[in-house]
């Protein structure tokens, strides 16, 4: 399938987490963190979204594979059902089909503008007798 959410609605467990700012081994500086048990173990996942502001200590819910807690989500309408790179696809692909459209109906031939100005609209009758 071309889009699937990871991880998974269907199979994935849901969990309160603490958002708290802890450092980033490749980035040097703190992050945001989304910190859940899932009854074994504590996880933090990295909760940075674009356009999304976290508090410290600020209280979420996360989504993950039992599997692979490890690779979880924050569960929440903008980063999980929607991201930034799925909205800007989706307009990109708006402007290339107006794009198309345009270009499609941009010259008509000749034949084509006579049989536009030509046409009639026949009278229909409302009810079939």
């Amino acid at each position: 399938m071309v889009m699937t959410r990871q991880p998974d609605y269907f199979d994935g467990e849901k969990a309160p987490a603490v958002i708290k700012w802890l450092p980033d081994s490749a980035a040097g500086t703190a992050i945001p963190k989304a910190v859940f048990n899932n009854g074994y173990k504590d996880y933090a996942i990295d909760a940075r979204y674009f356009l999304r502001n976290w508090k410290k200590n600020e209280k979420t819910e996360v989504i993950y594979e039992t599997d692979h807690p490890e690779m979880g989500a924050v569960y929440t309408f903008w980063g999980y059902w929607l991201t930034w790179s799925e909205l800007l696809a989706t307009v990109l692909i708006y402007v290339a089909l107006f794009q198309i459209a345009i270009s499609v109906t941009k010259n008509p031939t000749a034949e084509a503008l006579v049989e536009q100005l030509e046409y009639k609209e026949e009278k229909k009758r409302k009810y079939l007798e």
